[in-house]
């Protein structure tokens, strides 16, 4: 009998709240619970295993079975779970199997074949897996919903947005939560790596999903030990926001690893040297897309005025003035980490400004000035 390791299908309206477990890194405590509703017991602390062990999968629409009955011809079927969550077989017609393990399938169609059969001896094997269907949300540069499928696939790790570029990720075997983060183009320039947390479908309708949580931070920065669990359908990951400015350590390190885009687009405006769209690293400084644009134009810019416009989540564009510092380290508050989207604007300098300003407003006397100047010359002669 083939088993893959596997999914789960779609349950009833949850009436619980998540249970939550924590994956604590080796030889470090754990903080209690949160407090739960009273009618649930306290959630506990898990050890740091993978999640899927214990999990058996359960057959869902579109996965593909063979079926034979020992030493009986004309009951072979290689069949596809519809998606109504039943099977065509020899004899029996229309079998529901949909949440069935493959032991629970086959002890089905057995009894249903001892109706024509004496003692028959099914053999069901799982010959193609359907696609894990998950869902992420949260700081990744895609939200939504995804199809993962066994075996090699690829996927180009790039910001959301960005025009070309970016990384060709190639995934194998069964799909894992970084293949699903890196399917998602990446986490954002502000996502917590020490909060992600896989929140699992129960095994039986009707019962509370279960919440894992991740902390690849720490694996990035100190080299622990922590899983990458296999994702079963219905999954969903979920990335938190970063509260207040990271270190520059830790964008330097999460910007290097592949939970990161590779590079990011912004666009550099104004009094540059070469003005436009330009790629650049994941969260590298305001410097790092300037001298990208060619540096300042130091004839006509101005370096106390560099304008920073950014697009928040609802919509609104926060817009902040800012001091070109080269000498500024990263994550200060004049070379912030940029992020996908992001537009600076270097303004000119006053001579600059006022230089323009003069040149407009006596163009329109220019050709005036030309004749006085010819009058006079043929009036006062050589």
């Amino acid at each position: 009998m083939t088993v893959a390791i596997g999914a789960s299908w779609p349950v009833a309206p949850l009436r619980a709240q998540p249970q939550r477990q924590v994956f604590p890194l080796p030889g470090t405590a754990t903080s209690p619970p949160a407090a739960v509703a009273p009618a649930m017991a306290p959630a506990t602390v898990a050890p740091a295993v993978d999640p899927g062990r214990g999990f058996r999968y359960r057959l869902g629409p579109g996965d593909q079975l063979r079926m034979s009955v020992f030493k009986v011809e004309g009951y072979e079927a290689e069949v596809e779970v519809l998606s109504d969550g039943t099977i065509n077989l020899p004899r029996l017609g229309s079998v529901p199997v949909w949440g069935l393990t493959l032991d629970e399938a086959r002890r089905r169609i057995t009894q249903g074949y001892d109706r024509y059969l004496r003692r028959p001896l099914v053999y069901l094997d799982l010959i193609a897996a359907r696609p894990v269907r998950v869902t992420l949300v949260g700081e990744v540069q895609k939200p939504g919903f995804y199809s993962l499928t066994q075996g090699n696939s690829t996927s180009n790790l790039q910001a959301g947005g960005q025009a070309g570029g970016g990384t060709v990720v190639v995934n194998s075997g069964w799909p894992t939560l970084i293949d699903a983060v890196q399917r998602a183009g990446g986490i954002t320039a502000v996502a917590d790596l020490s909060s992600i947390v896989l929140v699992r479908p129960a095994a039986a309708p009707g019962g509370a999903p279960v919440e894992f949580r991740f902390d690849y931070l720490s694996v990035l920065m100190a080299g622990s030990a922590t899983v990458n669990p296999l994702l079963y359908d219905g999954d969903m990951i979920r990335i938190a926001r970063a509260e207040g400015v990271q270190p520059s350590e830790v964008l330097i390190r999460t910007a290097s690893s592949n939970f990161a885009p590779d590079t990011i687009a912004v666009t550099v405006v104004g009094e540059v040297m070469s003005p436009g769209l330009k790629q650049i690293r994941s969260n590298s400084p305001l410097v790092t897309a300037v001298m990208a644009a060619g540096d300042l134009n130091q004839l006509k810019a101005d370096a106390n005025f560099i304008r920073l416009l950014r697009l928040q989540s609802d919509g609104t564009i926060a817009s902040s003035r800012l001091r070109f510092d080269p000498a500024a380290p990263l994550g200060s508050a004049n070379n912030p980490p940029l992020r996908n989207g992001d537009m600076i604007v270097v303004a000119r300098n006053g001579w600059t400004s006022f230089n323009e300003r003069l040149s407009q407003a006596v163009a329109p006397l220019g050709p005036l000035l030309n004749a006085a100047s010819l009058y006079n010359i043929i009036r006062q002669g050589p």
